[in-house]
This record gives structure tokens, sequence and C-alpha cells, in this order.
């Protein structure tokens, strides 16, 4: 059985398998995996804003996934999504981003939550959360989180086109039209 839970610092010993993981799937796919450093996990983990998943019986590392702030917390990023190899296609990627959307949800409860992705999985997760797909116009305009997708194979993409355009899909979860959208649909009821 695999537990997915927020890491604490019980769990650093994992930090290198986490960061191999993630340079192993950035190889493979060939598309834009940004990577991270030992110190950066390693403090996501200690703040408390970080998702782990590991295999009860033994102790493996099954997947991972953490959370950012951006432009004094306006924004929040559930980042580094990654599911081991051999725990692939069991649902797993969705159990890990749901656990850090609701921690996201939690420790931010009014920020909007965005997502820069090219995989369909991770689309089609973000979409049953409520995200929706954005221009990247909507999404943090703060240069500290551009910078992080300095290591992504398409930044050139993104530079050209002057942030506007790359290969990922900006999502965004807007907990404000959530509620005006309840609010809208409360009034015409309340008309009829």
């Amino acid at each position: 059985m695999i537990k997915v839970f927020q890491a604490t610092e019980s769990e650093l010993g994992y930090v290198e398998t986490i960061l191999s993981t993630i340079a192993e799937a950035a190889k493979k796919r060939g598309t834009g995996i940004a990577c991270r450093t030992t110190k950066y996990i390693t403090e996501k983990i200690l703040e408390g804003k970080a998702i782990i998943a590991i295999e009860e019986r033994t102790g493996t590392f099954a997947g991972f996934c953490y959370i950012e702030s951006w432009e004094g917390k306006k924004f929040v990023a559930n980042s580094g999504l990654i599911v081991a190899p051999e725990f692939q296609g069991h649902g797993l990627a969705k159990r890990i981003k749901k656990e850090a959307f609701d921690l996201s949800r939690k420790q931010y409860p009014n920020s909007k939550l965005f997502g820069l992705t090219t995989g369909l999985a991770v689309m089609k997760i973000n979409s049953s959360l409520g995200y929706r797909p954005v221009p990247f116009s909507e999404l943090p305009d703060d240069d500290a989180f551009w910078n992080g997708c300095k290591t992504c194979v398409n930044y050139d993409i993104l530079m050209r086109t002057n942030r506007k355009h790359c290969l990922c899909t900006g999502m965004l979860y807007d907990h404000t039209k959530k509620k005006s959208k309840v609010l809208e649909t409360l009034k015409k009821l309340k008309k009829k």
C-alpha cells in the first residue's frame, strides 16, 4: 500500500531519490521539467510544503510534489509532481496532486492555484480539481517564478515569445470564480 502524506524532516533521506527521479523523467520525456537543487527540495520539506508518497511495506519512494507561493502569496503553484516509474499507471499522481491541492488551499486559502505542464495526464488531473487552461498573462509576472523555468529544455521558446507562449499549458484554479458562480446560481434561484 502506498501512503501519500505531507513530508516532514523524517523524509529528508528521500531528497536525492526525488531529484534523480525528476532528472530521469526529464531525460526520458524530452519535454519540460524544471530541475531543482537538493537545498531547494530540502527547504520545501522542512517548511511543510511538500507531499510525498511512500510504499509502506518497503519504504520505497513512490512520488512527490511541492508548493511554492508567488507575488505575496497571490499565486500558489503545486510543482515538481513526479511518480517513480514502477508506480505509474495506478492513479498515484492524482492522489499526490489532490493532497498538494488540499494542503495549498489550507495554507493559502485566499490564493489562486496554478501550474504549468506539458503532460496530458496532469492537465486531466488539474481539470478534475477545477483548474482551467489560461494564457500566461493570467499567471504570475514575477521574474523569480519564470527563472525557475531556466533548466527546462523549452526555456528558449518561453524567452523568444516574451513569456507569452511555451509548450507548457498554464492552468489556474481561482477560488473567487468558484464563489461567484455559486452566488450567480443562488441569485438565479431566488428570482424564480
